[in-house]
């Protein structure tokens, strides 16, 4: 029998879970003001920003050189990784081990590994940043109520 493999949105499910257990709220797929696309973003009640990059393969984890791109629009970084995914190559100094967090996951739940040490936003930045992602969720939430408001409607 083949075991199932762990898919990007199997690790989000159990990474939401995490958060949700935490009071942050998280939107998947959220694009940034570079040009990136974060797999998570979560806010939590103070308004602080974590984003997170997901990692199902070894391949994946070896070839994403953009992810130092969204550390300039969050207060933390997390790398998550899917469970059976060695996260030794992430201690190395190319991954940031002493800034980015680490979290462990599967469809079911995740564990945090390591905490991310914060950034610390700029005022300025944070509050452009929140309005943003919550018009983005905002906008969001209105297509799926009413999807033919998604005509002609740029996701920024």
């Amino acid at each position: 029998m083949l075991s199932e493999q762990i898919t990007a949105a199997d690790v989000a499910r159990g990474v939401c879970r995490l958060f949700a257990q935490a009071g942050l709220v998280a939107i998947p797929e959220v694009p940034l003001p570079n040009g990136r696309r974060t797999d998570l973003t979560a806010i939590d009640a103070k308004g602080n920003i974590t984003i997170v990059e997901i990692k199902v393969s070894r391949a994946d984890l070896h070839g994403d050189g953009k992810w130092p791109d969204y550390c300039d629009w969050c207060d933390n970084f997390y790398w998550a990784l899917a469970s059976g995914l060695d996260p030794a190559i992430l201690d190395t100094p190319d991954y940031r081990p002493e800034t980015s967090g680490l979290i462990i996951a599967d469809r079911y739940g995740a564990a945090l590994v390591r905490e991310a040490a914060s950034c610390n936003l700029a005022p300025a930045r944070r509050k452009a940043e929140l309005l943003r992602v919550g018009r983005l969720a905002m906008r969001r939430s209105m297509v799926a109520t009413d999807p033919e408001l998604a005509a002609g409607w740029m996701e920024t």
